[in-house]
């Protein structure tokens, strides 16, 4: 039995596990900035030596032109996150996030482990991170917004905040909501913070690993390679993002005993340029075709087909 076949039963459960412990005790000692950074960018370290050493698909190690639109995504749905709660007076979001932080506010119960107030806040929130994902694939405006991120032709960790910020912030104003109307202290928001920063970037890895019974828990690389098929019937399941609770009660879970698609993406026209990339969803047919003569739009719901492939 080789040392990679055993790594990749233990990787993904270890490397969280790391991460977690790292950021909790930037948790417990006020110091939750830092130490989150420092798990995050042990992640990213770990992740860019493994997708070299054992690639789960070593095509996906060639280049695809989109290092850059993909860097200036992450920073610009990072940005958009955090312009939001430096404004949120002038939306009002403020008013909601103070009372929340306050005993007694809404129906969570404080009183309980902090771990099992964590558990409880990642399941809730997965409710609304699911529909907002799953609306996603099934409404066509939400879908011009969404189609950025599933243009890759190919997953490993940076594609991991390739998001438009649109999309990213329909994400989190709506996970973040159902936990504020309960009355989730901000402790734990933090936690599905970190959580959901590193369950995103192993998930989006291309890294050899096996998961066995964590497929059903958990949202896995394996799962999510999945939700990047062409084929529809694969790519239109596994919306949860941290764990995989809502995809099993709605019916949109998908696994299987074969081995997912190396050839990923959509089909529908995306531009290479990260700046066309930004408007593309604003823009009318007529406007795209001015501004990419190539472009040829693709009925809704056919994005999958192979003819648009």
């Amino acid at each position: 039995m080789s040392v990679r076949y055993i790594l990749s039963w233990i990787l993904w459960p270890v490397l969280l596990t790391i991460c977690m412990v790292i950021a909790g005790y930037g948790f417990s000692h006020d110091m939750s900035i830092i130490f989150f950074n420092i798990a995050y960018v042990f992640l990213i370290v770990s992740l860019i030596f493994l997708e070299h050493w054992m690639p789960h698909e070593r095509e996906w190690l060639k280049p695809d032109g989109q290092n850059f639109a993909s860097i200036m995504h992450t920073i610009s749905s990072k940005g958009s996150v955090q312009l939001l709660f430096i404004f949120s007076g002038v939306i009002g979001l403020a008013s909601l996030i103070t009372p929340a932080s306050e005993p007694g506010y809404g129906i969570w119960p404080r009183e309980w482990p902090m771990w099992l107030q964590v558990v409880m806040g990642v399941v809730a929130a997965e409710f609304g991170l699911y529909w907002v994902h799953r609306a996603g694939h099934e409404v066509p405006l939400i879908w011009r917004f969404h189609a950025v991120h599933h243009s890759v032709t190919k997953l490993w960790f940076l594609n991991t905040g390739r998001f438009h910020f649109v999309d990213s912030l329909l994400s989190i104003v709506l996970g973040l909501a159902i936990l504020l109307v309960m009355g989730a202290p901000m402790e734990v928001v933090k936690w599905l913070s970190a959580i959901t920063a590193f369950i995103g970037m192993l998930t989006h890895c291309n890294v050899e690993m096996r998961f066995g019974p964590l497929n059903y828990i958990f949202n896995t690389p394996g799962l999510h390679r999945w939700h990047h098929s062409k084929d529809l019937k694969e790519g239109n399941r596994n919306y949860c993002e941290n764990v995989m609770i809502w995809d099993h009660v709605f019916g949109s879970y998908y696994d299987a005993d074969y081995r997912p698609p190396a050839d990923i993406g959509m089909g529908d026209y995306m531009p290479d340029k990260f700046t066309y990339q930004i408007l593309w969803p604003f823009l009318s047919t007529k406007m795209k075709q001015k501004l990419e003569p190539g472009f040829v739009p693709v009925p809704f719901g056919r994005e999958g087909d192979e003819d648009h492939s």
